[in-house]
């Protein structure tokens, strides 16, 4: 099971072709599983839907928010049972490592992993980028 930080999703709308959008499509698919907690969930709902990221996706805030709804149906939800903040410096990423640590997760996928760790470490949760994750799991044939 995998944790995915907003950065991710920001990074699959923003490219069709990236990393990012290659991962989304694989927990979409169901090859990977994903875990998500009610305020991870609204995390990425306040950040997709940022007026610079939809001008960036050229959507509009509604179109985002169906667009979550497919993720929505495929993540694994989390009920987070243990706060451990303030683990790090951002709030919004404590968002992500609780529902990391609350679900078990072996991978944090990040483009800002230096923001996670060394707690994630804590948890015994490895901090990857997107094309670190892909590049581990899934043979070159399938990276696209």
């Amino acid at each position: 099971m995998i944790a995915l930080d907003a950065n991710v999703l920001v990074a699959a709308l923003r490219s069709t072709t990236g990393c990012s959008r290659v991962l989304l499509k694989r927990v979409l698919l169901g090859e990977f599983l994903a875990v998500v907690s009610v305020p991870l969930f609204l995390e990425y709902e306040a950040v997709l839907t940022r007026s610079k990221h939809l001008a960036a996706f050229q959507l509009a805030e509604q179109e985002v928010v169906e667009f979550l709804d497919g993720p929505a149906g495929r993540l694994a939800p989390v009920e987070i049972s243990y706060l451990w903040r303030p683990q790090l410096r951002d709030a919004s990423d404590e968002m992500v490592l609780e529902a990391a640590a609350n679900g078990a997760v072996s991978h944090l996928v990040t483009w800002n992993g230096k923001d996670f760790l060394p707690a994630a470490e804590k948890f015994g949760i490895a901090v990857v980028t997107p094309a670190a994750f892909i590049a581990a799991h899934l043979p070159t044939r399938q990276k696209e």
